[in-house]
C-alpha cells in the first residue's frame, strides 16, 4: 500500500512544482496545511478509537495534497483546514479507512468546502501576475467565450492551484497508467464522455478537457481504488457516467464546473454497480454451463 501512494505523489509531482511556479507562496502554504492536517487527522482519529496507525502509509499525504491542488490560491486556510478534518475523519476513517470508504476523501472535502464556505473558493488568481479573474469556465458561462487551448494546456490560466496545466496533469497520468496503478478505462471513458457531449452541442472538446478539474479528477480521483467499480464493464459505466454528469453541470447547471458532485454522486452508485455487474455475470457463467 505505502508503493501505490508514494507513486500517486510521484505522479502528482509536476502539477505541485507548477503550483508552486505559478502561486509561489500561497501553493506553499495551503500544501502545507492540507498535508498536515490530513495526517494528523487521521493519526488523532485512530489513537482516540484505538485504530491501527495507516497515517505512515502515505494515504493521508495524498488526500491532503488532492484537496489543496484542487482548492483556489486564495481559499482562506481555516477553511482548507476544516475540509481536510471532514475529508480525512468523515470521507474516510468512519468507514473504516482506505479501502473501505464510499467516497473520494479528497472530495468529500472539496464538497463540504464548497458548502460551508461558499465564497472560499474566489475570487480567483491567475499566474504569475497574482491578479483576480475568472476561471476559464466562469468565463465561459458567463459569456460563452473561450480560452486559449494552448494556454489552458501549458498553464497560464486563472484556478485552482494544481489544475492550471493540463501537461502537468497528463504528464502524471500517463506515468500512472504506464505502470499500471490506475485502470486506463476510467480515464478514457470519463474524457470521452466529456468530448462526445462538447462534440453534439458544437463546442470545442479540448476546452472542456483542458479546463477545470478534467484531468486532475479524471486520472487522480476518478481512479481512487477503493471509490470505484472492481470490474471493467463498471469502470465503463462509472467513467462515463461521470463524464455525462460533468458536462451536464457545465452546460446547464447552476455551476460552472460540476466534478466534485458527479463523481461523489458515482461513488455513491458503486456498491450497486458491483452488485449488478457480478449478477450479470454469474448468470452468464450459469449459462455457460447449461450449454456444456
Amino acid at each position: 500500500m505505502l508503493k501505490i501512494f508514494r507513486t500517486l505523489l510521484l505522479a502528482l509531482l509536476p502539477a505541485t512544482i507548477l503550483a508552486v511556479y505559478f502561486y509561489r507562496e500561497k501553493a506553499v502554504f495551503l500544501i502545507l496545511v492540507g498535508v498536515i492536517v490530513a495526517v494528523g487527522s487521521e493519526a488523532l482519529f485512530q489513537f482516540v478509537f484505538k485504530r491501527k496507525y495507516t497515517f505512515k502509509d502515505g494515504g493521508a499525504i495524498v488526500t491532503g495534497l488532492l484537496l489543496a491542488l484542487s482548492v483556489s490560491p486564495s481559499t482562506p486556510l481555516y477553511a482548507l483546514a476544516a475540509a481536510t478534518f471532514v475529508g480525512v475523519v468523515f470521507g474516510k476513517q468512519v468507514f473504516g479507512g482506505f479501502p473501505k470508504n464510499l467516497f473520494n476523501p479528497a472530495l468529500f472535502g472539496r464538497l463540504f468546502l464548497v458548502l460551508a464556505f461558499p465564497t472560499a473558493m474566489s475570487p480567483w488568481l491567475t499566474p504569475v501576475d497574482m491578479v483576480s479573474a475568472a476561471t476559464p469556465l466562469q468565463v465561459f458561462r458567463a459569456s460563452g467565450a473561450t480560452t486559449s487551448i494552448l494556454n489552458l494546456f501549458i498553464g497560464n490560466i486563472g484556478g485552482s492551484i494544481g489544475e492550471v496545466s493540463a501537461l502537468a496533469l497528463i504528464l502524471g497520468g500517463a506515468f500512472l497508467i504506464r505502470e499500471k496503478f490506475v485502470n486506463w478505462r476510467i480515464p478514457v471513458g470519463y474524457l470521452s464522455a466529456m468530448s462526445v457531449v462538447a462534440l453534439l452541442v458544437g463546442q470545442n472538446p479540448l476546452f472542456h478537457l483542458f479546463s477545470g478539474s478534467a484531468m486532475l479528477a479524471a486520472f487522480f480521483m476518478a481512479t481512487d481504488p477503493a471509490t470505484s467499480p472492481k470490474s471493467n464493464e463498471g469502470r465503463w459505466i462509472f467513467a462515463i457516467g461521470i463524464g455525462l454528469i460533468v458536462m451536464a453541470i457545465r452546460l446547464w447547471g447552476w455551476l460552472p464546473e460540476g466534478t466534485t458532485f458527479a463523481i461523489l454522486g458515482m461513488n455513491y452508485l458503486v456498491p450497486f454497480i458491483n452488485t449488478e455487474m457480478d449478477r450479470l455475470k454469474a448468470e452468464k457463467n450459469a449459462k455457460a454451463k447449461k450449454a456444456e
